[in-house]
């Protein structure tokens, strides 16, 4: 009888093309998943793996078998969800993922309700940006993940994924304290067409959207920095070098030398959870659900 690790660990290797990935993904080290595949050829009697360069690939056997281990594995986790909904309890464990503001600004309050009001279920978090935290649902890395929408950008979001609201996150913008515009209720983006901009790295969503955002409104943005971390953008504000959008969610205390001003027309992002619709009954998943709402004041 094939072994139900050893199948979890070709369907990782076969979704992340890699020993060091799929490693990284079940959490081993790469000598564990050496050994799990090596196991496994013996128990089939086939090479499932070969040499590729530096890497390895799948054999056609490797692939076939990695085809029914993705589906062996997606009729486990209804199993386990049936299960879970019958017995009505949360218990288990529960993998979940944020972007860095999401995980600073509702893990914190949401995952210590857990812990309180269901001390049977093993929670286990990480940081991932919203795109890559969609594809590690998709995966089957996580098991939910918390993502965002920009109010004129949404995040595309595969088929065979369920979607629960959570809260609207306004942003404003971050400007020096003695910018002309720092004394003001209210600015539209339009106001800051020749400022220089502190934005995201390349690549991200939010990134993407600031350009599609100013763009939009007649505005090729000047960018001086790029930095990942909003702390880090507000710092870079407050030296007096440049502007960024600022939401509020995690945002914490603004740093001296720093004004938030709101956008006239509202600019807010719709932070939501994602999870696999073959969970979707798991008590788990709606517990959690319900903790990152009350985190998040909804």
């Amino acid at each position: 009888m094939l072994n139900l690790e050893r199948l979890r660990t070709l369907d990782a290797l076969a979704r992340h093309g890699s020993v060091s990935r799929a490693a990284e993904g079940l959490h081993v080290t790469t000598s564990a998943v050496s050994q799990q595949m090596s196991k496994l050829e013996r128990e089939v009697g086939q090479r499932l793996v070969a040499k590729n360069g530096r890497g390895v690939r799948l054999t056609d056997a490797g692939r076939l078998l990695a085809d029914h281990a993705a589906r062996i594995l997606s009729q486990v986790e209804l199993a386990q969800s049936d299960l879970e909904a019958q017995r009505g309890q949360v218990v288990g464990e529960l993998r979940l993922c944020a972007f860095p503001t999401a995980a600073r600004g509702l893990f914190p309050a949401a995952l210590a309700a857990l812990r309180a009001e269901h001390p049977g279920l093993r929670v286990r978090s990480r940081e991932l940006e919203p795109e890559e935290g969609v594809f590690a649902v998709v995966r089957g890395d996580v098991d939910m993940a918390v993502v965002l929408d920009w109010y004129n950008k949404p995040l595309p979001v595969p088929e065979g994924l369920v979607k629960a609201s959570l809260l609207d996150d306004a942003a404003d913008v971050a400007m020096p304290a003695g910018h002309p515009l720092a004394g003001r209720d209210e600015v539209d983006l339009e106001e800051f067409a020749d400022d220089e901009w502190i934005a995201w790295p390349e690549g991200e969503f939010c990134h993407e959207w600031l350009f599609f955002t100013l763009r939009a409104k007649g505005i090729e943005p000047v960018v001086a920095h790029r930095a990942e971390e909003h702390h880090t953008q507000l710092a870079l504000v407050a030296a007096g070098l440049g502007v960024c959008v600022a939401p509020r969610l995690g945002r914490g205390a603004v740093p001296d030398g720093v004004r938030t001003v709101p956008v006239r027309q509202r600019v807010t992002r719709h932070v939501y959870a994602v999870w696999r619709a073959d969970g979707d009954r798991r008590p788990s998943v709606r517990a959690a659900v319900e903790a990152l709402r009350s985190a998040g004041g909804s």
